[in-house]
């Protein structure tokens, strides 16, 4: 999503808040429930769980490692669900010819650098880069090189645009902050 005029680009960034994340966060949580209420009920000698009858599965070694897997998949769930409650990687960028300046934001993790916020003039930008990568999982990231500082990748990795699509995307930016485009 973006919003443009002559001399104001925004471009908004979704981060973690998506349907795939919730997805995941989810089954990942039922999964893990039923591999620890698996491992609770061979260690009770008790069915808590009427799908898996625990009376077949021995507490030591199969309920141990049921336990574990549960557990290890509580951590991972619980993560899940932080990075979408706290947003992480949603932000915007912003491109702002009349005072010659270009902002991107993100959101991080919790802490003391939680707000990403880096500045730049517009005259420090060299150009706007693509880097295509084919094979088994093709990506194609959009960056913005910097004088002095590198690359700055405007898109995210997951992000699946095709060629047309990043191209184009390219583009339209280069041509708005009146830079060359080099495609690697």
């Amino acid at each position: 999503m973006s919003w443009r005029s002559e001399r104001i680009w925004v471009e908004l960034i979704a981060g973690s808040r998506k349907t795939s994340n919730f997805c995941w966060a989810f089954i990942l949580f039922l999964g893990s429930l039923g591999f620890l209420l698996v491992g609770i009920s061979s260690y009770l000698g008790r069915n808590l769980l009427s799908l898996f009858p625990s009376q077949q599965i021995l507490f030591f070694p199969q309920g141990i490692v049921m336990s574990f897997y549960g557990i290890a998949g509580l951590f991972i769930s619980s993560y899940l669900w932080c990075t979408i409650w706290w947003n992480v990687g949603s932000g915007y960028d912003r491109f702002d010819k009349k005072a010659g300046i270009v902002c991107i934001f993100r959101w991080g993790f919790p802490g003391k650098n939680r707000r990403i916020f880096l500045r730049f003039l517009m005259k420090d930008i060299q150009s706007i880069r693509i880097e295509v990568k084919e094979g088994i999982s093709t990506r194609r990231i959009l960056y913005m090189e910097i004088i002095g500082q590198g690359a700055i990748p405007l898109t995210r990795i997951d992000e699946n645009l095709t060629s047309r699509e990043i191209e184009r995307k390219a583009a339209e930016l280069a041509y708005f902050l009146r830079v060359p485009i080099e495609l690697l």
